[in-house]
């Protein structure tokens, strides 16, 4: 169950900050509010042996406010706030979101692209691995205080999943499945 409290202007943002934007363009002299925010990485995890996507189901405070909707359906994922490679982080974030413990070198980057470009403009680079239960270390959740859900989404159940418009998702996760039916047959 979740109750707003309170919500107020952010003046001195962790991960993101709130800025107006002066430029020219065209010879004319234009504004624009923008959110400095991190980069980020995400991955599309199959489960060979479920024969489903390996998903993320969170609370998302901005979709609760916005448009009534509590959780969101997301691929594993996190943002560069860190000194290290992105595969390397790639694989962090799939232990902690997860529970998998996937090897570096089994991670394979699809591409990347922009999100937000409204008012962030981050870049996100969009990662491919597949893990089996031999892989799982732990149940997965997050850290600190998150509180994560791993989903298993049979492939089969894929494509309805993403026109179901009453689940939350993210385009990220709708991109990798296209890229997914593109490249790999249903197995």
């Amino acid at each position: 169950m979740v109750k707003i409290i309170n919500i107020k202007p952010l003046k001195n943002g962790k991960f993101i900050k709130p800025l107006k934007l002066e430029y020219i363009q065209n010879k004319k002299r234009k504004d624009w509010e923008i959110v400095k925010v991190y980069d980020s990485v995400a991955i599309l995890l199959y489960h060979k042996e479920k024969k489903s996507f390996v998903l993320v189901k969170q609370f998302r405070p901005a979709l609760y406010y916005q448009q009534g909707l509590s959780y969101s359906y997301e691929l594993c994922a996190g943002i560069i706030d860190k000194d290290k490679p992105l595969y390397q982080i790639a694989c962090e974030e799939i232990l902690e979101e997860t529970g998998y413990r996937v090897d570096i070198k089994e991670i394979k980057k699809v591409t990347s692209f922009f999100t937000s470009v409204g008012f962030a403009g981050s870049k996100q680079t969009l990662f491919y691995a597949e893990v089996d239960e031999s892989m799982r270390v732990n149940s997965g959740g997050g850290i600190d205080d998150e509180e994560i859900e791993v989903v298993f989404l049979d492939i089969k159940k894929a494509k309805e999943f993403m026109y179901n418009e009453n689940m939350a998702k993210t385009p990220g996760l709708l991109f990798a499945f296209c890229w997914w039916f593109e490249n790999h047959p249903i197995r």
